[in-house]
């Protein structure tokens, strides 16, 4: 994803609660600071929880002329983890932002 760069702090606001109580059912919003122009956007965001079985958990694609790269949903977390959230822009730059989630029951049991 990251083309080999490493990735630079910034340009992602991740909205996570600090405490889930359903691991099932973790609400995520994820705002983009880009100004969506055809010269500078947001082409890709991807997210990764590192400790459940599958760690990438979704991405999104974007387009330029998108008003304001914003996306919100609700993801499954194994156990309490960092969730990253990785933002990559048109000219291949990636950003990154990270927060720490603490599961009260986990979600992502293997063969469940």
């Amino acid at each position: 994803f990251t083309g080999g760069k490493p990735p630079v702090a910034g340009r992602g606001e991740l909205d996570i609660p600090f405490t889930a109580d359903n691991a099932n059912s973790v609400p995520l919003g994820i705002k983009v600071d880009s100004p969506m122009t055809a010269d500078n956007y947001c082409s890709e965001v991807l997210v990764i929880a590192d400790k459940n079985p599958r760690p990438k958990v979704c991405s999104f694609k974007f387009e330029p002329g998108l008003g304001v790269p914003y996306l919100t949903t609700r993801i499954r977390l194994a156990e309490s983890q960092n969730v990253t959230v990785f933002v990559k822009m048109n000219d291949g730059s990636v950003f990154m932002t990270r927060k720490a989630v603490t599961v009260t029951s986990g979600a992502c049991a293997p063969g469940g």
